[in-house]
């Protein structure tokens, strides 16, 4: 073993992943043996789905940190191509959980489909560490060499393993809690704090491995960390307390047959991965299909359950808008932060650690913020929430925009101004993103649990394959990437987000009585 004082960046990156796994898998077995019901005033399976969540995420972003630059560095796809690819990915990774959501509800129960979902995921990820000669500029080439198929492999494994574990770990989450409890926000902020430690641990380890040691080397540790968070989960199994079962017991031969389902859900998932084209019309489709389906139930209910789910339909609806903005940073800000920006000598790809250490700083600053305007009868509502988040999401553009003008054309932009753009995309974030997970499930009928978590992340992805059509369109005729287009649409960008925020501003008040929270029953927790 090497002396300390001989060791390399990489030995020390290792040492602190290696680090990180042991404390995890230690709290792992800690969570699994205790007892007691509640710790630090809540449920102790929200730590147990904390954790679990937090290594899928570490595996998650922190290959979705390097994909871009894996796309036009290693494969040598032009920038617009590539943000198309990473829109296209991203896209189908929040559109399998409708799919994934569905059976969990139906057949599987949430439990089931997030070990089969981690397991899938596991695989993929080890694909994505199997890595060949570089890539070539040609495309009929490109796509003629075999190590481009197990690519494609990798990320349809990735986007169905994803269906079948995010939509459940999430529902599993609101079913810890009865429907009226004031701390079921909290728990969902907790929980997303959970998210992203694992973001930030695997855009800082994953990006620097990758960046630094060789692609295959940060792909790899994305795949470790999938592992750990499967090893915890079935674990501290007791800690969910018989939550997420299956709504009737199922046949061995039904089971199975279920988890063929998913292997031709990844046959679909490459197809589409490789044609960009034909998700736009799946998109289209499938939301009008999710529409009606939804709408057709909501019709046969009473008048208070109908209008909460026209409420989430109204939240949903603002999702496309939040993520088409919001997710330019994996892509066309991940390129501009690598070309145009003064980053020292620090790898690109890490400056995506950005937002989810800002979330965990700030994250129990807004679950206070909440409690304490809940306990006033001051907090905004969900939908004024979502205004103000598009809004911050605006101001953001505006900055960045300002900062690189003022530096001059012909020099790098500040970094600053790349963390003050984080900052506002995260506070966005923090208005949006748990707010929508705790009033989907707190909103949702029974019958719709998943499916209803499933259309809030496929709204999402209609979200990312927008980002990914703005991204191409920052690669500009050539397909490559200029400083003058991108930050002329970012200007575009910040003046549509501050509209549309302010519009939802204004409808927030008509919204808001949808939501019923005042007659809110606890049927449902009850039972489970």
């Amino acid at each position: 073993m090497k002396p300390l004082s001989h060791w390399n960046e990489g030995d020390w990156i290792a040492a602190i992943a290696a680090f990180a796994l042991f404390l995890t898998l230690a709290f792992g077995a800690a969570l699994a043996a205790r007892r007691d019901e509640e710790f630090a005033g809540h449920p102790r399976g929200l730590y147990l789905l904390f954790y679990a969540e937090m290594w899928e995420r570490f595996s998650y972003y922190g290959m979705r940190a390097l994909l871009i630059l894996y796309l036009t560095r290693y494969w040598l796809f032009s920038d617009g191509k590539a943000s198309l690819i990473y829109g296209t990915y991203t896209a189908l990774v929040y559109v399998a959980p409708l799919l994934g959501g569905y059976m969990a509800d139906r057949w599987l129960g949430q439990r089931k489909a997030v070990v089969y979902g981690g397991v899938v995921l596991a695989l993929g990820h080890a694909l994505m560490a199997v890595e060949g000669a570089p890539g070539t500029g040609d495309p009929a080439i490109r796509q003629a060499d075999p190590m481009i198929g197990i690519f494609w492999l990798a990320l349809a494994l990735i986007i169905v393993g994803s269906g079948f574990l995010r939509a459940s770990i999430s529902v599993l989450v609101g079913q810890l809690y009865r429907l009226t409890d004031v701390r079921r926000d909290g728990a969902y902020t907790i929980f997303y704090m959970g998210i992203n430690v694992g973001a930030a641990l695997g855009t800082i380890l994953v990006g620097y491995l990758g960046e630094t040691l060789g692609w295959s080397w940060g792909f790899g540790l994305a795949g470790v960390g999938m592992v750990c968070g499967l090893l915890i989960f079935l674990a501290g199994r007791p800690a969910l307390r018989g939550r997420g079962e299956p709504p009737k017991p199922l046949a061995r031969r039904a089971e199975f047959t279920l988890y063929g389902a998913g292997l031709v859900a990844v046959a679909l998932a490459w197809l589409l991965i490789r044609y960009q084209h034909l998700v736009q019309t799946l998109l289209i489709v499938a939301g009008v299909a999710m529409l009606g389906y939804i709408l057709s139930v909501a019709l046969r209910l009473p008048r208070e359950p109908r209008e909460r789910i026209f409420a989430i339909l109204f939240l949903i609806a603002l999702n496309p808008v939040f993520w088409g903005l919001y997710e330019q940073a994996g892509g066309s800000l991940n390129l501009y932060t690598d070309r145009y920006v003064d980053r020292a000598g620090v790898p690109a790809s890490l400056f995506q650690s950005i937002n989810p250490i800002y979330i965990v700083l700030l994250g129990p600053v807004f679950a206070a913020l909440w409690q304490w305007l809940g306990k006033r009868r001051l907090e905004p509502s969900a939908p004024a929430k979502f205004g103000l988040a598009i809004i911050q999401l605006g101001l953001g553009f505006f900055l960045l925009v300002w900062g690189a003008n003022a530096a001059g054309a012909q020099a790098l932009t500040p970094v600053v101004f790349i963390f003050l753009i984080y900052l506002l995309n995260t506070t966005a974030e923090l208005c949006l993103s748990p707010v929508g997970l705790s009033a989907m499930t707190r909103l949702s009928p029974a019958q719709l649990a998943s499916f209803v978590i499933g259309a809030w992340f496929y709204m999402n992805a209609v979200g990312n394959f927008v980002a990914g059509k703005i991204g191409e369109a920052t690669g500009g005729e050539s397909g490559t990437m200029s400083r003058e287009l991108t930050l002329s649409i970012y200007a575009q960008l910040g003046w549509v987000a501050l509209g549309i925020g302010l519009a939802v501003l204004l409808l927030a008040r008509a919204v808001r009585p949808w939501l019923h929270l005042d007659t809110l029953k606890d049927e449902r927790a009850t039972a489970a």
